[in-house]
């Protein structure tokens, strides 16, 4: 109730605006080790049951905050203390850079979804090495999601990415080859196996930290999985599925520009996940996001063969509490199945 209050005066105003103020307040309220520990303690309370280990990382819950909302690594403690089992900060890019003219971020309220063209606004991997060394502790994992700058040529763009992971080598718990978001022009262009086998090859030699891929949802199932197939023989430790849509006519009246995220995205993210599952099997690790707004939502994903899911959108709709929600009625979940632990829902405690 709170925070439908709160979520009336945010909407009132610009969405980047409202994205501005909150982020400025939760980085007010984490220097303040009281509010921190109350934040903690009202909702980031931590169930062994929900423990993942994957990646050779351990995650005290499976719901881990998307890339986008943290872009330069300011936020971590209050996303912890909110009950994040791991944080993916980014997309960094080499240089900083303002990304695409305003406006570039819309609400439509009505499908509980975003679009954005946000364009890998950031401060670059300089300033980001610097938050993350300056964090006084780390309690869930790390990821850091690596796009190239927006005016590097498509032929320099493997630079930009091994520039990133070289820098980033002793700070990430694990890296996301961001190739996908349809907000850098030709950025997709770079989701075929040719470009990732040499990327993940030279990173190899860079990071023994797991290396994953994001997609795009738009590309058909059998691109995804050749991607895929192709990214894992090369050394990925895993998929993340998925990056924003520009299926603009799901939302009727929607710009054609950018990508839509949320609600909209649900379905077509729950597909392709079920997909590469397929084809996949136990050979990578799958992060499922778009469209995880609750506990059913995030279960449906987990048993259909996610290992993790990462939410944003929705906790612009929902507020700050919905993680600890989910995580609360996961183990409600579990509890009405018979399960002990979520590792034999996912199936990692064969």
């Amino acid at each position: 109730m709170a925070y439908a209050a709160l979520r009336t005066l945010l909407f009132g105003l610009d969405p980047e605006r409202a994205h501005d103020l909150a982020t400025w307040a939760m980085a007010r309220g984490q220097r303040l080790a009281g509010v921190r520990r109350r934040v903690a303690r009202r909702l980031g309370t931590r169930d062994p049951r929900l423990a993942v280990e994957i990646l050779g990382l351990d995650f005290p819950s499976p719901v881990m905050m998307a890339a986008g909302f943290d872009k330069n690594a300011r936020l971590v403690p209050m996303l912890t203390a909110l009950g994040f089992g791991g944080i993916e900060v980014g997309t960094v890019t080499p240089r900083p850079q303002p990304g695409n003219p305003r406006p570039r971020l819309w609400r439509h309220r009505e499908r509980l979804s975003l679009q954005n063209c946000l364009g890998f606004n950031g401060d670059g991997m300089e300033v980001v090495a610097t938050n993350l060394g300056a964090l006084a502790e780390r309690t869930v994992p790390i990821g850091i999601n690596l796009g190239k700058n927006k005016d590097t040529p498509l032929a320099a763009a493997a630079d930009d990415y091994l520039r990133l992971v070289e820098h980033f080598a002793t700070l990430g718990d694990y890296f996301v080859l961001n190739l996908s978001s349809p907000n850098t022009p030709q950025l997709r262009d770079l989701q075929v196996p040719d470009f990732v086998v040499r990327v993940l090859a030279a990173a190899a030699q860079l990071t023994s930290a797991p290396v994953l891929v994001k997609i795009a949802p738009d590309m058909t199932d059998r691109a995804a999985v050749e991607l895929a197939t192709s990214a894992v023989s090369a050394g990925a430790a895993g998929i993340i599925a998925t990056n924003t849509t520009t299926a603009y006519e799901r939302i009727p009246g929607a710009r054609e520009v950018g990508g839509l995220s949320g609600a909209v995205l649900r379905e077509r993210s729950f597909e392709l996940l079920e997909t590469l599952a397929a084809a996949l099997g136990d050979a990578a690790v799958l992060i499922s996001v778009g469209g995880v707004d609750s506990a059913a939502e995030a279960y449906r994903r987990l048993r259909a063969g996610a290992s993790l899911v990462q939410l944003y959108t929705a906790m612009v709709y929902e507020g700050p509490g919905l993680v600890a929600r989910i995580n609360r009625e996961l183990v409600e979940l579990l509890e009405r199945d018979g399960l002990a632990r979520l590792t034999e829902a996912i199936g990692l405690d064969r």
